[in-house]
C-alpha cells in the first residue's frame, strides 16, 4: 500500500512560480511511474505531468509544456512539480498519483494510488 501527501499548493500571481511536493510512503516509489493531475472547480481531473518508474522518461500536457518541470528524488521517496510562468486558467487542485504497472500513462483511471490534494490559486 501506498500514502501519497502534497504539500506546496498556495496563493500566487499571475507570473509566478511554486513548486510541489509528493512525499510517499508505505513502499518506495522508485518502482512507481508518477503523475501529476488537476481539477478545476466544476471540471473533470485533468492529467497535467508523468515520470515513467524506469526510464525517467516526462510527459506533459500541451498546456503546461515549456513552464512545468516534473521530477522525483528517488532517495527521499519524493514527487516535485516545479510551476512556473503560472497563469489564471492553472488555478485547481493538484493530485499526485502512483502506479506500478499503468500502460496509458496520461489516463487518470490508470493510477491506483492518489494523494488529497493541494490548492493552487492563481490571482490575475
Amino acid at each position: 500500500q501506498v500514502q501519497l501527501v502534497e504539500s506546496g499548493g498556495g496563493l500566487v500571481q499571475a507570473g509566478g512560480s511554486l513548486r510541489l511536493s509528493c512525499v510517499g510512503s508505505g513502499r518506495t516509489l522508485r518502482t512507481y511511474t508518477m503523475g501529476w493531475f488537476r481539477q478545476a472547480p466544476g471540471k473533470e481531473r485533468e492529467f497535467v505531468a508523468a515520470i515513467s518508474r524506469r526510464s525517467g522518461s516526462t510527459y506533459y500536457t500541451d498546456s503546461v509544456k515549456g513552464r512545468f518541470t516534473i521530477s522525483r528524488d528517488n532517495a527521499k521517496n519524493t514527487l516535485y512539480l516545479q510551476m512556473n510562468s503560472l497563469k489564471p486558467e492553472d488555478t485547481a487542485v493538484y493530485y499526485c498519483a502512483a502506479d506500478e504497472f499503468i500502460s496509458t500513462i496520461t489516463a487518470r483511471t490508470g493510477y491506483d494510488y492518489w494523494g488529497q490534494g493541494t490548492q493552487v490559486t492563481v490571482s490575475s
